[in-house]
């Protein structure tokens, strides 16, 4: 289950790492209520009561969470007792790793409750327990499903925030954050009245391309 930075909703993927492959069987799209989103914005800053707030907001998207698993694993045609583990860090709302803390929003408990599955979380916390920067997390999956023998490979994941992951023969793989992605996108497309984000890439495909600019 995944929610990023660009606050726009959940995703549920329901995988098949089965056979030495992976296979999507099912996937489900669960948008965030209006005022869920705007709760979330605001506890990117310190504000009043935000421990109550951001418990009850955890307490929001552990159901909403559920409800995407739900859709997922009914097109997937799967059942709760076939899912091995849910993987969900929750919804980021600070991030300073040079402060040796990030906070995710998320009920992991309430969301095994609601689902009968266990799940696996606090993915960013444990890594910068680990001396990590909390993010990003999918360099580890890039390594596991791209990595060649004989060159080097560059992947570069464009979400809320953009981030890349070099995979060099013999070397461990090694990622970071580059900057950002979608976030910026989303917040040029909502402040000229064209949505919360560039739906099809509508907007962008109607201009065209300052060569000189891109070299």
């Amino acid at each position: 289950v995944m929610s990023g930075t660009s606050l726009d909703g959940a995703d549920a993927v329901v995988a098949d790492f089965g056979n030495g492959t992976i296979a999507m069987r099912g996937f489900a799209s669960v948008d965030y209520p209006a005022t869920l989103r705007d709760e979330l914005l605001a506890l990117n800053s310190s504000g009043f009561n935000e421990a109550e707030r951001g418990a009850t907001a955890a307490n929001q998207l552990a159901r909403l969470y559920a409800d995407a698993i739900g859709q997922a694993l009914a097109k997937s045609g799967a059942k709760h007792e076939d899912i091995a583990a849910i993987g969900c860090h929750g919804q980021t709302i600070r991030h300073r790793p040079e402060l040796g803390y990030t906070i995710q929003l998320n009920n992991a408990a309430l969301l095994a409750e609601l689902t009968g599955c266990d799940v696996v979380s606090d993915f960013r916390v444990r890594d910068i327990a680990a001396g990590g920067q909390g993010a990003p997390l999918v360099p580890a999956f890039h390594d596991g499903v791209f990595r060649a023998t004989d060159q080097t490979r560059v992947v570069v994941n464009v979400g809320g925030i953009a981030n890349i992951t070099i995979l060099a023969p013999g070397a461990p793989a090694w990622g970071f954050d580059c900057g950002p992605g979608n976030c910026l996108m989303d917040l040029w497309t909502a402040r000229h009245g064209r949505g919360l984000f560039d739906r099809d890439g509508a907007w962008s495909a109607s201009g065209s391309v300052d060569h000189a600019l891109l070299t």
